[in-house]
């Protein structure tokens, strides 16, 4: 949060971001949020059919809820790893292997960023903004499909890693993993899971849209807003920061100063923040109140 904080601070003048919010329209905020949250409907449609797909069937939808919007809690984490808790929770709940689950976390944030990789790449072509950090992020993304699809080097990968002795236990469990995953990224699935995320994420950039319409004297166009939250939104994944903080932050302001929106610089910081609030900080709010739902259910469970 520091370097966030720091790299908001060096963008811009803050001694005038409270003047900017007091003409600011609220309720655009609450319109974003509104937005944010079918994004997490959404990701939670994909994540029961990930849960099919797998043969997990032993969970009722309540807790499925419950342990998805845990994972929200952890949205801090680099690249979102900490949402393997939903695959411990899982497990508490329902015994449920965490081998069998931690694969729909990998899956979910590979089609979460094909999802933003497809939003962007409108406005790269027409705005010409982020045409480093697609091309570099549709490579990975390239370069993992690859790998998920020709078994033999990712299955050398995985038994280079684990040639150690002190990893040597973990050979069978990633084995297991990378099958999983290979089978949650083929064609079908992906491209059903892929449909899905793209309207979720387009969700969050019609809230940042509605978000910086919301500040007096400011406009923005969707296809240019929804070009530069994805663009941001990768920046920030691929930065391995928690939460992609500062990366995110600044890129953000950055683009909405300096490209076609022409902003001042105390609107482009609120709009920035005001956007992290109604997606980043909200969703982990929410899955804080969902943690402290699936603690109460996993005691509830072990004292049956």
């Amino acid at each position: 949060m520091v370097v966030g904080i720091a790299a908001i601070v060096a963008l811009g003048d803050v001694r005038h971001l409270g003047d900017k919010l007091a003409n600011f329209h609220w309720s655009a905020l609450a319109v974003a949020l509104a937005l944010a949250l079918s994004n997490y409907v959404l990701r939670f449609v994909r994540w029961q059919i990930y849960l099919r797909d797998q043969r997990v069937e032993n969970v009722p939808a309540g807790d499925s809820a419950v342990v998805f919007g845990a994972g929200l809690s952890l949205s801090m984490t680099p690249a979102k790893v900490g949402e393997l808790l939903k695959s411990y929770l899982l497990r508490e709940m329902h015994g449920v292997p965490v081998t069998t689950t931690a694969p729909i976390v990998i899956a979910e944030r590979v089609t979460d960023l094909i999802a933003l990789l497809v939003l962007a790449v409108v406005g790269v072509a027409a705005f010409g903004v982020g045409s480093i950090i697609v091309p570099i992020a549709a490579g990975l993304i390239a370069i993992g499909l690859v790998l998920l699809a020709w078994p033999r080097p990712a299955s050398w990968i995985v038994d280079l890693v684990t040639t150690p002795r002190f990893a040597r236990r973990l050979r069978d469990p990633l084995h297991e993993m990378y099958r999983g995953l290979a089978a949650l990224c083929r064609p079908r699935t992906l491209v059903v899971a892929t449909a899905i995320a793209i309207p979720a994420w387009g969700a969050e950039c019609v809230g940042f849209s509605v978000i910086v319409n919301g500040f007096a004297n400011a406009s923005i166009d969707l296809p240019l807003a929804m070009t530069i939250y994805a663009v941001t939104t990768i920046a920030g994944a691929l930065s391995f920061l928690p939460g992609g903080l500062g990366v995110t932050e600044g890129a953000m302001t950055m683009m909405l100063v300096t490209g076609a929106t022409q902003l001042d610089r105390a609107t482009a910081l609120d709009a920035t923040l005001l956007t992290r609030l109604a997606t980043l900080w909200f969703a982990i709010a929410i899955g804080l109140v969902f943690v402290w739902i699936a603690r109460r259910r996993i005691a509830r469970a072990h004292r049956a």
